[in-house]
């Protein structure tokens, strides 16, 4: 279904399986009417024909996954699948031997990854065909997400949807001509058995081979026109702010928050753009209106399933409307984004419960999601070993939310009198609490998901210290809980430590220290920005890498990993003034534009083009669960002309062409590019800068930076003019800033536009007074 957003929602089997992919626009209208015909093949995939499921003994096996870093390619080292890793080894054996490449694309948090896992790739049978007829690649998503655009592009062009597992099948020069997602052993959920499906390929590559190949030239030459569209021409201004604000107000949801209907993704980056179109005008009806579907889709999230209440963070997104059943898997980009959110909100609107979920978040990332050298973690899976009477621990049952879920005994043997409060407040059941339709696999039955239900009763809210008392009972409850969950088996963590999305935690890490004023926080994002500095960052050449398990990996960062560092990096600047940070930024920003800015038509390519096997430079056009890297970009660009009156590195005009370039989605789809929306409003307002000049560390000092700090001044950079070497540095970038200092002795704060300041002020309460003009 496509809701007013304009992004795609595919439902995969069940809505336990739900993935949110971007529109393909201009590429669908391409592809679909140059593949008509190719098309009819479809016919390999949709027989009814049914194979009975068999499921041998598996003897041990170890293929060439085995001496991968990336968990999920460790995950199938082991199957009877002769599996490659993606690499000229695999291309050149398909060239030899003339046959096809059955490319396998996951994540090692994926359920259906596993789904499928079990019961094909470890399937005797099914590894025989595999392995006779097709050389077989499995890549990791998340560690290649250039080969995962490329053909997750053709599988949404040519089938309306996508997801992951992701299984594409290609000629031996890697072009595609069959596509799919997950397949089950036998017909089910309207998909072909999946050993059918390989059966009728083979077949139709040995019957139809030079067809095949030919279609497979003609896609990749539609999907290479798609890509080279030339921007539409078309005005880029305040109004498209406006009407983006309406197409999201349209699917709001007033009842439940969130936008849309299930299954509701969180999608922080709608909820940044509302913020900052309520700051545009405050006074304004529809900035109010922005802001209060921002705080009531924050505050629904905040109580329902979705939220861990005993562990912290978020579960990736919710199976229906009322933000109940989640699907249980937790992602360090939801994290970082949810937590900015959170802290935004808290910001705005100075209430406590914002600032306690933005905490909750973040000590959990901090506790569950930290390696000991200080990188993030990548995910935790949604799957988990189900321990019970008889299972065979050597290969337990693993479940959804099993280490999550709670049946009505478990939590009443453990609480004892406490427990009739704690089952009223987070809606305990008997017999589970899972809202009808919401579990159609059965997996909850007789299991609760923990949700404020019943917020402490009226009653209570009149007496204080009554209320204070309900609140103690219940956080020790959850101590209590959260003490007995950690003896269960803990769902699979992907350790490996991705550089774009360790920038966006450094991000939520720095806003914290600032937001929170809280120095742990601040500690722990100085850390992880040495762990990237130090271990994914190559100073001879310059380059940043894509990851690090055990090791850096040799892939080198994509223009993502690059936005997101730079902003991670420049947030970090901001929250502790220490100019390292800046010129780092500074050096990521020349790199990318070296690699991937398109000075032709603007924005950024997601890849560099020196790796020949991935046949398409793509410019991502939507900002989905992660922003897309342009839309980073534009306002780092624009944020970095603040700080440097240097267009050399910090050029506003880049960011605007970075802007233009996406003129035609802007145009049709506002809502789609909400990140980038930020970015405009940016460019279309009147930059501010605060300069502290002071010395670092000074009480009077700290004392304006905490003034600041307490106010929403998205679109104003924060500068700290200490006479020492940071001062240095920007002033030989920005002579207003060298002429900064203190006044008669004490530390004093500018507040400027375009560097035209007014009087300085030693003041907080003056500086508070000049930050609300």
């Amino acid at each position: 279904m496509t809701n007013d957003e304009g992004i795609t929602k595919v439902e995969l089997r069940n809505k336990r399986c739900q993935i949110s992919s971007s529109l393909i626009r201009h590429p669908t209208f391409v592809l679909r009417h140059f593949l008509g015909g190719f098309l009819a093949l479809t016919w390999l995939v949709t027989s009814s024909d049914t194979f009975a499921e068999s499921n041998p003994a598996r003897p041990e096996h170890t293929n060439r996954l085995a001496q991968e870093k990336s968990p999920y390619l460790l995950q199938h080292a082991h199957n009877p699948v002769d599996w490659y890793p993606w690499g000229e080894e695999a291309f050149a054996r398909a060239r030899r031997e003339n046959k096809p490449i059955f490319l396998s694309v996951g994540y090692s948090t994926c359920h259906w990854c596993h789904v499928m896992a079990h019961e094909s790739f470890e399937n005797e049978d099914v590894a025989a065909i595999m392995n006779r007829e097709f050389v077989n690649i499995k890549v990791d998503r998340e560690e290649r997400p250039d080969v995962d655009r490329v053909y997750m592009t053709f599988v949404q062009a040519t089938t309306g949807g996508g997801g992951w597992p992701m299984s594409v099948w290609l000629t031996p020069d890697l072009k595609p001509f069959v596509g799919g997602t997950y397949f089950p052993p036998e017909d089910r959920y309207g998909q072909p058995a999946f050993k059918m499906v390989l059966e009728r390929i083979a077949t139709a590559w040995k019957e139809n081979h030079d067809k095949i190949v030919e279609q497979g030239s003609k896609i990749v030459d539609a999907l290479r026109e798609s890509q080279s569209t030339s921007n539409a021409e078309g005005k880029i201004d305040a109004a498209i702010l406006e009407a983006a604000y309406r197409q999201i107000d349209r699917s709001y949801d007033s009842k439940e928050g969130g936008f849309g209907d299930a299954p509701k993704f969180p999608r922080p980056v709608t909820l940044n753009f509302l913020t900052r179109f309520y700051a545009r005008d405050p006074k304004n009806e529809s900035g109010k209106q922005a802001l209060e579907m921002t705080l009531f889709t924050l505050r629904k999230m905040a109580v329902g399933g979705m939220h861990d209440h005993l562990g912290g963070g978020f579960h990736r997104y919710s199976v229906d409307r009322y933000w109940h059943v989640p699907h249980f898997e937790k992602m360090l980009y939801d994290q970082a984004q949810l937590a900015v959110a959170y802290l935004d909100a808290f910001q705005i609107t100075r209430d406590r419960q914002y600032e306690s979920v933005a905490r909750d978040i973040l000590d959990y990332v901090a506790r569950d999601m930290t390696s000991k050298e200080g990188g993030f973690f990548s995910a935790e899976d949604a799957d988990s070993p189900v321990v019970a009477a008889g299972v065979d621990r050597g290969h337990p049952e693993t479940k959804e939310g099993a280490f999550y879920v709670w049946t009505k005994k478990e939590i009443d043997d453990v609480l004892g009198d406490a427990a009739e409060i704690f089952d009223f407040h987070y809606g305990i059941q008997p017999h589970g609490n899972a809202p009808e339709g919401s579990d159609p696999q059965d997996e909850f039955r007789g299991k609760n998901i923990l949700i404020e239900r019943h917020m402490i009763p009226e009653t209570a809210k009149h007496f204080r210290k009554a209320a204070e008392e309900i609140g103690k009972l219940l956080a020790q409850s959850r101590e209590k809980l959260f003490s007995i969950r950690a003896k269960r088996p803990r769902p699979h963590l992907d350790d490996k430590i991705i550089a774009g999305w360790n920038g966006l935690m450094i991000s939520a890490y720095a806003r914290g220290a600032q937001v929170l004023d809280e120095a742990r926080y601040l500690e722990i994002a100085t850390r992880a920005a040495k762990f990237l500095r130090t271990n994914l960052y190559e100073e001879k050449s310059k380059l940043l890498y894509r990851n690090y398990r055990g090791g850096r990996s040799d892939i080198e960062g994509f223009t993502d990993d690059y936005a997101f560092v730079i902003q991670g990096l420049l947030d970090l600047y901001e929250a502790s003034l220490d100019v390292q940070w800046l010129k780092f930024a500074v050096e990521l920003q020349e790199t990318q534009d070296r690699l991937f800015f398109d000075g032709k038509n603007g924005g950024y390519f997601s890849t560099s083009g020196e790796d020949e096997s991935v046949f398409l430079r793509m410019k991502d056009d939507n900002d989905g669960a992660e922003p897309a890297a342009s839309s980073i970009s534009a306002l780092n660009l624009l944020r970095l002309s603040q700080f440097l009156d240097d267009p050399a590195v910090a050029g506003a005009d880049r960011a605007r062409k970075t802007i233009d370039a996406f003129a035609t989605t802007l145009s049709h789809f506002p809502s789609a590019m909400p990140q980038m929306l930020t970015a405009l409003d940016y460019s279309l307002s009147k930059p501010r800068q605060i300069v502290i000049a002071g010395k670092k560390y000074a009480p009077e000092t700290n004392a304006l930076l905490r003034e600041v700090n307490r106010h929403f001044l998205p679109k104003t950079i924060l500068v700290l003019a200490d006479g020492a070497e940071g001062q240095k540095y920007l002033g030989d970038k920005n002579e207003a800033v060298r002429a900064m200092s203190p006044i008669d002795g004490k530390s004093a704060a500018y507040v400027c536009e375009n560097f035209t300041c007014k009087a300085p002020v030693t003041d907080p309460k003056q500086l508070a007074a000049l930050l609300k003009l």
